[in-house]
């Protein structure tokens, strides 16, 4: 008597006449299609990194929304998780007890401000590196407070730096042998000089005006701050300001010098500013403007 049940092959070539007789005759059986399909990796799109020294760790690395960040993390004794943005990228200070979990939580959580400010860092890098850097010749034309000044290199047996105020020219000797960053190390001594006269006399303008006194006073060679108060009425100013016309250089000044009333930027900050310069939304877009057309002068 023969079994009514069918093996496992019996089985197969079932389901296969079944099949085929659902689907039109002469067409190929469609390829399956997976059912859930993986999402595209996060881009990284100019976005910048902080350099990596030999020494240094590794650097984190975080997806917030469609990009890839790449974060140098330092641990400290502060009290809270700090965020800083510059040229060079994301840097991420955070409390020893701080679990990487909170770490994450903490940069996703402000993860769209994060990707706004990196973006504008990459397009500011890729901006300046596209700049034509000024020839260092007789005749070059400098910026200095707003305006231009003209390079002059003259022989001599001895080093000399000279401004002539009417003719607006700025005169190097140059001495047998001297190098090309011989000569911008020069210049660039000079603009720092002048950077230092001219801050100090609009710091000693806006500082009884808020009612406030600084204790100290320096230049800074930050790459992208223009300026810095600490608690103890420190004050540092970028001396690269000095190309920059008067007024702008006024508001990082009353900016600057408004921190020792409000140390934060609420709006009472603002107002704080507003009591010296009361344009500094105009200020503000201006200098960032002006700082996307300055030529290079100096590597930073």
């Amino acid at each position: 008597m023969a079994s009514s049940k069918m093996d496992s092959h019996q089985l197969e070539l079932f389901a296969q006449e079944f099949f085929a007789a659902l689907r039109p005759s002469g067409k190929p059986a469609p390829p399956a299609q997976p059912l859930f399909k993986a999402p595209p990796a996060p881009p990284r799109i100019n976005l910048p990194a902080p350099p990596v020294g030999p020494s240094d760790p590794p650097l984190k690395r975080i997806v917030l929304g469609q990009h890839v960040v790449e974060y140098a993390l330092r641990r400290s004794s502060r009290r809270s998780i700090g965020f800083t943005i510059d040229d060079d990228g994301l840097r991420v200070t955070a409390p020893r007890r701080v679990t990487q979990i909170d770490i994450d939580n903490a940069l996703r959580a402000k993860g769209r401000w994060i990707v706004t400010k990196l973006l504008e860092r990459g397009e500011r890098r890729e901006q300046r590196q596209q700049r034509a850097p000024v020839e260092w010749k007789d005749g070059a034309r400098l910026p200095y407070l707003g305006g231009e000044i003209v390079l002059r290199l003259e022989d001599a047996e001895r080093s000399h730096c000279q401004f002539d105020e009417a003719s607006r020219e700025l005169w190097i000797g140059v001495v047998p042998g001297l190098s090309e960053w011989q000569l911008k190390e020069r210049v660039k001594l000079w603009f720092q000089a002048q950077a230092k006269r001219v801050f100090v006399e609009r710091l000693d303008h806006f500082a009884p005006r808020l009612n406030v006194a600084y204790s100290a006073f320096a230049l800074s060679s930050a790459g992208s701050r223009w300026g810095s108060c600490t608690v103890g009425g420190s004050i540092r100013l970028n001396w690269r300001l000095i190309h920059y016309p008067p007024a702008l250089i006024d508001y990082v000044v009353a900016h600057e010098l408004a921190h020792l009333r409000e140390m934060n930027h609420s709006p009472a900050f603002w107002a704080t500013v507003a009591e010296v310069y009361p344009d500094y939304d105009g200020a503000r877009l201006a200098l960032r403007k002006r700082s996307h057309e300055m030529p290079v002068l100096f590597e930073e």
